[in-house]
């Protein structure tokens, strides 16, 4: 039974679904005006696999992320840089679906632009307005906060707290709160505009994602997911705007926040100068690196990043790889099985197994997914992972792994593989040196003839060289150390 851990209750509540199987998920996008970090990835990743999670589990998924590609800080660096606002915002847009691609997160069911979604956005206004929730003052049409009596619910701060608010927060001197939030700004000279009712302008930062999802989903859906810094103001205004349009009661029933990630302590932020942007780190460390990394710590958690960790990341992954290798594998010599055995037709469409299992692979796999249905703990779920290549481990040493074992094993990594998506990762062919490539045919060479004191010589050569040659009944495999 599926629990998660509510932000709105402050509880943990059993999923259920406004509409049986079907769920309706909606998760803040990037505003496009630079390239995403990896603290902004770490959210991404994690609703990537509840995504994949919901979907294993046969529920019906409509996964909506919104692109903000309107905004201050779009016009403000397109006009430092003295380019169209459009060309700037719709550059990075592509950067970061590029980015998305390289980590393999692709639960996404649509993407929706806020400038595609103008008509939206002005009807809301309108509605607002004539519910008298909203006014209309020199530089904008503004939500009059203290008309809403539930504001605060989801953050548990009082309308007098919302001064408090350091993201994004509206400046100006005729606002009747200063909590108040711009829903339509009067676009200055030069700023791109649209026509509405009222004049020229441009959506607030709240409105479009209401417009949106009410397009899409209708009044209410069920899981709302974000970074924890967008509590507040964003998501506390998503809810003060929408409920009052609709009249209903909750806009989502289930809010879902990610921890930060920081650099010593400090949360990842563009604005502070302390951030890691995915396309560096995938310069130099392979995107399943990042997965992992972002999974094997709970998503409300905060994660630290150095690349101290990420060192350890790497070798951990190294003893999956190794254990998958010696199961999958049967002619490396890393394998426990004879020359003869014939690998699991999973993988390699051969071979009746007999043998009978020595491990039960039902309780990992039910321990696996109760982990998960415990609001998505995933260390818990790779601990277990962990668990099983230990127990396959210890059965290799003492050659009891059975080949009904291995190919039960494989099956269940290949299916949680498509929830995690780090474990089977296709790794990219590395181009050997031609010098080595010389000597190892020069060690073939003095293998036909004999002379294994020769071919020994160069295989030390090779391995001091930094590379390990491999004897397989194909010839020789050739490995970075």
């Amino acid at each position: 039974m599926l629990k998660l851990y509510n932000t709105l209750t402050r509880k943990k509540e059993v999923f259920r679904p406004l509409k049986n199987k079907k769920v309706n998920l909606f998760v803040c996008g990037p505003t496009v005006y630079d390239f995403a970090h990896i603290g902004h990835a770490r959210t991404y990743l994690v609703f990537d696999v509840i995504a994949k999670y919901l979907k294993q589990k046969k529920y019906k998924i409509l996964y909506l992320q919104n692109i903000t590609d309107i905004d201050d800080k779009i016009i403000d660096r397109a006009s430092k840089e003295k380019v169209f606002w459009k060309d700037l915002s719709r550059k990075f847009e592509k950067e970061y679906f590029k980015d998305m691609k390289a980590l393999n997160i692709n639960s996404v069911s649509k993407y929706a632009r806020a400038t595609d979604h103008i008509k939206e956005i002005i009807s809301q206004v309108e509605r607002l307005l004539e519910k008298g929730y909203a006014y209309q003052i020199e530089d904008g049409i503004y939500y009059d906060i203290s008309k809403f009596k539930d504001y605060g619910k989801l953050s548990k701060r009082t309308v007098s707290m919302a001064e408090d608010a350091v993201t994004r927060i509206d400046i100006a001197k005729e606002k009747r709160n200063i909590g108040d939030f711009c829903l339509w700004k009067k676009s200055k000279l030069g700023e791109p505009r649209w026509k509405s009712p009222w004049f020229s302008g441009r959506p607030g930062w709240h409105i479009e994602d209401t417009a949106i999802t009410e397009k899409y989903f209708g009044p209410q859906y069920d899981i709302h997911g974000g970074a924890r810094d967008l509590i507040f103001p964003h998501h506390e205004a998503e809810i003060a705007q929408m409920e009052v349009i609709s009249g209903k009661k909750p806009m989502v029933k289930y809010w879902l926040h990610t921890g930060f990630l920081t650099v010593k302590g400090i949360k990842m932020a563009k604005s502070l100068g302390n951030f890691v942007t995915v396309r560096d780190f995938l310069k130099n460390h392979s995107p399943r690196i990042l997965r992992f990394f972002v999974l094997k710590t709970h998503y409300r958690s905060p994660i630290d990043y150095s690349e101290k960790e990420i060192e350890q990341v790497k070798r951990q992954l190294e003893r999956i790889d190794e254990f998958i290798e010696k199961i999958q594998n049967p002619k490396s010599n890393h394998s426990p099985f004879p020359m003869g055995w014939v690998a699991p037709p999973l993988f390699k469409g051969g071979g009746k197994i007999q043998n009978k299992s020595k491990i039960q692979i039902s309780k990992f796999e039910r321990q696996f997914n109760e982990a998960l249905e415990d609001n998505f703990n995933t260390p818990k779920a790779i601990a277990i992972i962990f668990d099983l290549v230990n127990r396959g481990n210890s059965l290799i040493a003492q050659n009891k792994l059975t080949q009904a074992d291995a190919r039960n094993i494989l099956e269940f990594l290949k299916k949680i593989d498509k929830v995690f998506n780090f474990i089977f990762w296709e790794k990219p062919k590395e181009k050997i040196p031609r010098n080595i490539l010389k000597l190892v045919k020069e060690r073939e060479e003095y293998r036909k003839k004999g002379d294994w004191k020769s071919a020994d010589e160069v295989r030390k050569k090779v391995k001091e060289m930094g590379w390990q040659i491999e004897d397989t009944e194909e010839g020789p495999k050739i490995k970075r150390l």
